[in-house]
Order: structure tokens, then C-alpha cells, then sequence
């Protein structure tokens, strides 16, 4: 299943709720993302179709292997992305907005080439 970016964000965003939480609810993420139930239910059984998370009996949300590969490499990307436009003087608000677009858009391959590059720079 191919996942568009806001497939992306809600991975993402569970991933990043249970690091600081531990256990994660829809209503959790639809708080963090400020978006409404419904949408979050919807995206919810569409991620789950795809096997990229489960949900128990007690309605808590659990990345699946797959989906929580998928989280963390768009979570490195957005952080990676963010640091690199908050150290050329963006706005750190405006570097987490832009982040968040960015992430979706580079394949893996430009970023792993852009990320090597950066550490090359750095040593």
C-alpha cells in the first residue's frame, strides 16, 4: 500500500505520542494533530487495512513493524530537515512547517545521499 503524505503524518505523530506517552489513543492523536475524530478514525482503519498499525481491545494504537519503520524514517527526515533550515536562520516555526512538507516529498535514496553529505561536511 502506498501511503500519501498524511498517512505519513499520522504515523508519524503515533510514533512520536507513545515515545512521550508510552500508550496512544485516537483521541491523542487527534488532539496532537488538531484535526477532528472522525478524520482520525478514518485514517486509523485505512492504516490498519494496509498493516501499518493495530489497535487492541482497549482501543490503544500499536505500530505494526512495517508501520513503524515507515514512522521513523519520515520522523528522521523531519528532524534532519528541521535542524538544517533552524541552523540557516529560519524560524523555528516556519523550519517545522517547511519540515513537515519536505519529508514527503525527497525519496529515501536523496535523503540518505543528502544526510551522508551533511556528516562528510561536518567531520
Amino acid at each position: 500500500m502506498k501511503l500519501h503524505a498524511s498517512g505519513e503524518n499520522y504515523l508519524e505523530t503515533i510514533l512520536v505520542l507513545q515515545k512521550k506517552r508510552g500508550m496512544v489513543r485516537s483521541v491523542d492523536v487527534a488532539r496532537h494533530m488538531e484535526v477532528s475524530k472522525p478524520s482520525v478514525c478514518h485514517a486509523v482503519a485505512t492504516l490498519r487495512d494496509g498493516g501499518f498499525l493495530t489497535m487492541d481491545s482497549d482501543y490503544f494504537l500499536h505500530l505494526t513493524d512495517v508501520g513503524r519503520e515507515v514512522a521513523e524514517q519520515i520522523y528522521e527526515k523531519h528532524r534532519f530537515f528541521t535542524d538544517r533550515l533552524i541552523e540557516a536562520g529560519v524560524d523555528p516555526v516556519a523550519a517545522e512547517k517547511d519540515a513537515c512538507r519536505m519529508e514527503h516529498v525527497i525519496s529515501q535514496e536523496s535523503f540518505e545521499h543528502l544526510k551522508n553529505a551533511y556528516k562528510t561536511k561536518e567531520e
